[in-house]
């Protein structure tokens, strides 16, 4: 019994190593590809945008083009200091990425009207407040009830 035992055994060393016993033939592995047919080995795009808001002084842009694995751009932007930030950057295989900041002077911000508040007249007087006469709390209250109370 002992014999057969150590035989499984190694029978499923074996097999969990990989190796198929003498007189089996190891099934072939299949390896499957994964092939990705939106692959495009020469990307290619360009964009930008521009927004200027006079109403909330929003004023910031973009733009970007790709050819292939070399991308170029800026954007610039309003800080909160009122300086304006400007980012020219590239991208590529060799130099990876860069960019360049440049700062240009405060900008003047737009003076925005303030709507119009209608004034309103103060009323001629005020009524005093009334005073009110609360009743005190009660101060006497019931004793509790003597132990002998609860014991019947």
């Amino acid at each position: 019994m002992a014999f057969k035992f150590v035989v499984l055994a190694a029978l499923v060393a074996v097999a969990s190593a990989g190796v198929a016993p003498i007189g089996y033939a190891a099934a072939p592995a299949l390896a499957k590809v994964a092939v990705d047919t939106d692959y495009d080995p020469n990307p290619q795009y360009s964009y930008s945008y521009d927004i200027q808001d006079a109403l909330t002084g929003d004023s910031k842009s973009q733009s970007e083009t790709r050819n292939g694995d070399v991308v170029q751009g800026s954007y610039s932007l309003i800080e909160a200091d009122g300086t304006r930030r400007i980012v020219d950057y590239t991208a590529d295989p060799v130099n990876g990425f860069n960019a360049v900041v440049h700062k240009e002077a405060a900008v003047a911000k737009a003076v925005v009207a303030a709507p119009a508040i209608a004034k309103v007249a103060a009323p001629l007087a005020y009524a005093a407040p009334v005073a009110r006469a609360y009743a005190a709390p009660v101060a006497a209250y019931a004793a509790p009830l003597a132990r002998a109370a609860y014991y019947h």
